[in-house]
């Protein structure tokens, strides 16, 4: 397991569809998650620190949680399977520790809402791309475009969300 921290959320430039970067600590690598609109909203507003009026779906799961004494401990891009990711939420309840199938977008928002660790597969890090050349990326070029420019075309528009 790697874990892994959200590096933002960007745009496909083919098909328009939101993309979670995920990226490792030593930002060497980014991992790309074709993600919904309305995920990549959920997960913006973390990032942004925006304070919503009424709770979101995440802000509700989050509460929900909390009021029965569950605590979510971390959230696993468990696998890839037909260009589609897996996630678990790994919780824990009294002495009770179990799993939950999540999709890894509703899983990263919510694993940012409750500030735990958002860990990878080795096996779905094989899908991470490099990152070390963009240090020298061009002054006022944002890093996750240049990454988005520097993937292969036929990477885009293959993952389900």
């Amino acid at each position: 397991m790697i874990e892994m921290l959200v590096a933002g959320v960007t745009v496909d430039p083919m098909t328009k569809s939101p993309i979670v970067i995920l990226r490792d600590r030593e930002s060497r690598r980014a991992l790309p998650i074709w993600i919904g609109a309305l995920e990549a909203n959920a997960i913006v507003i973390v990032l942004e620190g925006v304070e919503m009026a009424r709770p979101m779906t995440h802000d509700l799961l989050k509460a929900f949680l909390e009021k029965t004494g569950t605590s979510l401990r971390k959230v696993e891009i468990t696998d890839i399977k037909e260009n589609t990711y897996y996630a678990l939420l790994h919780l824990e309840r009294g002495n009770e520790s179990f799993t939950m199938d999540s999709r890894p977008s509703d899983a990263i928002a919510l694993a940012l809402r409750c500030s735990v660790p958002i860990v990878v597969a080795s096996e779905v890090m094989k899908n991470a791309l490099p990152i070390d050349d963009l240090d020298g990326a061009a002054e006022g070029k944002d890093r996750l475009t240049e990454l988005l420019e520097k993937m292969d075309p036929e990477q885009f528009s293959k993952y389900k969300m």
